[in-house]
């Protein structure tokens, strides 16, 4: 079996960074939050994932001290998205890189809804949104101690909304949700299909 070996400090040496491949999928971080002043803001950060269950908690990487890890910082609450194929272009022009007083949600043609817990609003197209409070934020540094450009956002997850058409028998229908994620080339998204869905037990 012949591999292509790198040393990341050394590049990877192809077209498109295999690591953001390889971790796949990457489901997606679309983040709402609000500056001290009350300026909506709405992200979505491809590196992102749940990270515990009880306290359910969940985490971001921005590359960049952006406005959403800001804002985050400043207020102490966010709301969290599940990205899904209706809403995929809608997620897409909220990535613009625009001015702090830009409101994506406008920009991106979404209505913002009260949140029950937090004070940043959600999406209220979105079938479910997590609003969480700050855990903490952790300027990431290498193995050898010294500081890079990305930003961990933590968060507690303290409410939580799911339309209730993706709840069947109480569980979550998830291929119904139609939820999508990163993986692949610059451009790829990725979804799920019942036709890949397989079942394995824990070992007493």
């Amino acid at each position: 079996m012949a591999y292509h070996f790198y040393e990341p400090a050394q590049g990877h040496g192809l077209p498109h960074d295999p690591f953001k491949a390889i971790i796949a999928p990457r489901p997606i971080g679309w983040v709402s939050s609000i500056d001290d002043r009350g300026h909506r803001n709405l992200a979505p950060y491809s590196f992102f994932n749940a990270i515990n269950a009880a306290p359910p908690m969940l985490a971001f990487s921005s590359y960049g001290y952006k406005d959403s890890v800001r804002n985050i910082e400043a207020t102490g609450e966010f709301v969290w998205h599940l990205a899904t194929r209706h809403l995929a272009e809608a997620m897409n022009r909220s990535s613009a890189g625009v001015d702090p007083e830009v409101d994506e949600f406008e920009l991106a043609g979404l209505t913002p809804a009260p949140s029950r817990v937090v004070e940043p609003p959600r999406v209220a197209e979105a079938t479910v949104a997590m609003e969480c409070r700050l855990s903490q934020v952790v300027h990431l540094h290498t193995a050898a101690g010294e500081p890079t450009e990305n930003w961990l956002t933590i968060g507690e997850v303290v409410g939580v909304h799911i339309d209730q058409r993706l709840l069947v028998d109480g569980i979550f229908d998830t291929v119904a949700a139609a939820p999508i994620m990163r993986a692949g080339g610059p451009a790829d998204y990725f979804g799920i299909d019942a036709g890949n869905l397989f079942r394995m037990k824990r070992p007493d």
